[in-house]
């Protein structure tokens, strides 16, 4: 916070807590006007000439209970600024912050129920599958951090891949899935419109859905065979199987990450794809991938 802020905020706190207190003890005092005098001394409580439909405002001051409890907030205002932060970048006495008790409490969370985690961290995954408690567990694991993009159902949408069929891009092991969610993945597909033009781009489509078993133009196709051999062989290998080890997709079995529409197709050839499947070894603990590895690998097995 610049210095001006933090100047700005301080002065501006303390001229609103100092004008509220005048005000509250300003209006504490009765003046004693000339008209208000003669209804002192007919006995009855001076007014502030007021009127509304006949009826008129007395000038009494705030019941006593009324101001003091005003009073108190007053004092209460000044203690919280001094205990906790509220004038500019003071930090208060008591060093609180709202990360710090965020913290705090997720702490005391994961000691409440790391042992409830840790159970389950020593089974294998056909342990994990079959058993119905750590299933569910798992289930709310992946829907509070995974869903948003691959769906509560774990089908996926365009861009996010299918949990719950059988193809995948960095295998579906076990050990590949765990590998997966605890480092992430970074998919890259290179555009090669600028080196093999757009004639190039529509020729290696017809050939990818030639070898995916699509309707396509043959003559197309098999212009589409060289450059594929010489651009996108090395990742997809010669028969368009795909290379999990790369991220490389299988381009034979009909199932497309981005569409395979035609124009899906010749998009992703031409401008490239990126894809990126955040870490979360940095927010969840072994135990919880471990768990959330086992849902995963069950949605797969029970597609």
């Amino acid at each position: 916070m610049s210095t001006f802020w933090n100047i700005w905020i301080i002065a501006f706190t303390a001229i609103t807590i100092a004008g509220c207190t005048w005000l509250l003890f300003a209006n504490r005092k009765i003046e004693v006007s000339s008209k208000n005098a003669e209804d002192a001394e007919d006995g009855e409580a001076p007014k502030t000439g007021h009127v509304y439909d006949g009826i008129e405002e007395y000038d009494n001051p705030l019941p006593g209970w009324w101001f003091n409890m005003f009073v108190g907030t007053v004092i209460f205002a000044l203690i919280y600024l001094v205990l906790y932060p509220g004038l500019g970048s003071y930090a208060g006495v008591l060093g609180w912050t709202q990360t710090g008790q965020w913290q705090e409490e997720v702490d005391q969370a994961e000691a409440k129920y790391a042992p409830i985690y840790e159970q389950y961290a020593s089974m294998s995954v056909e342990e994990l599958i079959a058993n119905p408690e750590a299933i569910k567990m798992g289930r709310r694991l992946f829907n509070n951090n995974c869903s948003v993009c691959h769906g509560s159902d774990g089908k996926g949408s365009y861009g996010f891949p299918n949990l719950a069929d059988s193809d995948w891009l960095y295998g579906g092991s076990a050990a590949d899935i765990k590998a997966s969610i605890t480092h992430g993945r970074k998919g890259a597909m290179p555009a090669w419109g600028a080196v093999i033009g757009e004639e190039g781009v529509d020729n290696v489509a017809e050939y990818v859905f030639k070898i995916s078993g699509r309707e396509h133009n043959a003559d197309k196709a098999a212009e589409g065979a060289t450059v594929y051999a010489t651009y996108c062989a090395a990742c997809h290998t010669p028969a368009g199987t795909g290379m999990a080890a790369m991220g490389a997709p299988n381009l034979t079995d009909g199932v497309w990450l981005y569409g395979g529409s035609p124009s899906l197709v010749r998009h992703s050839i031409r401008n490239g794809r990126n894809g990126n499947m955040p870490a979360q070894d940095n927010k969840l603990k072994a135990e919880k991938i471990h768990l959330l590895m086992g849902y995963v690998y069950n949605l797969s097995k029970n597609q």
